[in-house]
């Protein structure tokens, strides 16, 4: 079955781990040439091995496909056996700035990538509204069945962004600009969707070098902290 996408994927992986990076290659641009939506992540893979460009923005096709597989053992892989604290450690900056603030919550929030609702849950008895995007059709259903959001959407995050103007006073993303590659165009949409004076809470995977953003082997890009603080004031934000 010369033209099985997956077994590409798969002799890419095994030839990269065994250290043969040249064959990983050719291996992974036979993978692109055969899969036409991207599920596999062959261009992110070679980019990773500077073998090709990145291209701009998320990756739809393999990060839909990453988390709707991933979506039924999520919270055992990260709770369970990762000891995921990020959503934890959001809300307890949402918290310290609602007492900075003096409020007692907020209107309406947006929950980027917001997968099975583990920051949702958290921000629950916080906010009046709360909405959920994530680009993952399992992830969704899986945190549907929870009953934590007044509404859901399934969408890729700067489209969705895109479409609305100043109706939320908290955006959070757990985890979620690490599959966005350069910030600038997420905050373009995020500002405007942003109501006057609102809160945005949000994780990366940092690192202290001058690149702004650079992709990981694990398909995850690292954002340089200075350069975000930067694209954060640009967008007309205030690091809080």
């Amino acid at each position: 079955v010369p033209d099985w996408a997956a077994a590409w994927d798969l002799l890419g992986t095994y030839q990269e781990k065994a250290g043969n990076v040249s064959a990983a290659i050719s291996a992974w641009r036979r993978l692109e040439a055969l899969d036409d939506e991207g599920l596999f992540g062959a261009r992110l893979k070679l980019a990773s091995h500077n073998a090709g460009p990145a291209g701009e923005g998320t990756a739809v096709g393999y990060v839909e496909a990453l988390f709707d597989q991933y979506a039924p053992k999520f919270e055992d892989s990260l709770i369970g056996k990762l000891g995921y604290k990020v959503p934890e450690m959001l809300d307890q900056l949402v918290e310290a700035e609602m007492a900075r603030l003096g409020i007692a919550g907020f209107e309406k929030a947006l929950d980027l990538g917001c997968g099975t609702g583990l920051i949702g849950a958290r921000l629950r008895g916080k906010v009046g509204y709360l909405e959920g995007i994530d680009i993952s059709a399992a992830m969704i259903a899986e945190t549907a069945r929870k009953g934590i959001y007044d509404n859901l959407q399934k969408a890729e995050l700067v489209a969705a962004l895109n479409a609305r103007r100043a109706d939320a006073d908290l955006v959070t993303a757990a985890d979620v600009l690490i599959y966005c590659g350069a910030l600038p165009p997420v905050l373009s949409a995020l500002v405007p969707a942003l109501k006057a004076g609102g809160l945005v809470a949000f994780s990366l995977e940092a690192h202290d070098g001058e690149e702004a953003v650079f992709l990981r082997p694990s398909l995850r890009y690292a954002h340089g902290i200075e350069a975000t603080r930067d694209a954060l004031i640009v967008a007309g934000l205030l690091v809080v």
